[in-house]
């Protein structure tokens, strides 16, 4: 018997990540690699419910905000999960805590793109007076940040640090002793960020509905 429920559960897990699979796939415009461990027993699947979810993604593209790699996990999540067709839907809002690893040029892309180029440009102009931003790049566990002119005359190059206060992810420029706080998501809640190995990792968590 004890081999047989073993083999179901095997079954049931795999079943449910590539619902869970499907799932992201479908809300990403692209993601590369994926892992998912699934805590559950058969029993709990069937009724609805996971004790936690550990997935780590790679080469993620979500919305035009590009990552190298996120990783979350999610704990007692509450699922209707149709094993005919593996379409997964979330009954409850977990909370899940996410790590988030991104490189200077997908940053830049970020920036440059046309969903986030504002944020990009209200950085250049209430910190550094300029009016676009050029290039970014990590050096030395900082950002530095090159903006311009509209016509391109002047250029300036501008080192930030960047930290995580009341949630919210803040740049600071101690030349200008000026700092600002990039808009995120009212769910999302910023706990910690550090800059490790040319990559800046955002440590946070948030609710999630799908």
């Amino acid at each position: 018997m004890d081999g047989k429920q073993n083999q179901e559960k095997g079954i049931l897990a795999k079943l449910l990540e590539k619902g869970i699979k499907i799932l992201l796939r479908k809300e990403c415009h692209k993601i590369g690699k994926i892992k998912i461990d699934i805590t559950a027993s058969s029993i709990q699947i069937l009724k609805g419910i996971i004790q936690k979810i550990h997935i780590i993604a790679e080469e993620i593209n979500y919305k035009d905000l590009l990552f190298n790699e996120i990783e979350l996990e999610a704990n007692n999540v509450k699922i209707n999960f149709k094993l005919s067709n593996k379409e997964l839907k979330f009954k409850n809002e977990p909370i899940i805590k996410l790590k988030i690893s991104l490189s200077d040029i997908l940053m830049k892309k970020i920036l440059l793109s046309n969903n986030w180029n504002w944020i990009a440009s209200m950085i250049a102009k209430e910190v550094l007076n300029h009016d676009q931003l050029e290039d970014i790049k990590i050096i030395n566990n900082q950002l530095l940040i090159k903006v311009s002119t509209e016509k391109k005359t002047i250029f300036k190059e501008e080192k930030f640090d960047i930290k995580a206060e009341n949630g919210k992810i803040k740049l600071s420029n101690r030349t200008y002793k000026k700092s600002i706080s990039i808009p995120i998501e009212d769910k999302v809640y910023v706990e910690n960020i550090t800059i490790k190995n040319n990559l800046v990792i955002v440590f946070a968590s948030s609710s999630i509905s799908f």
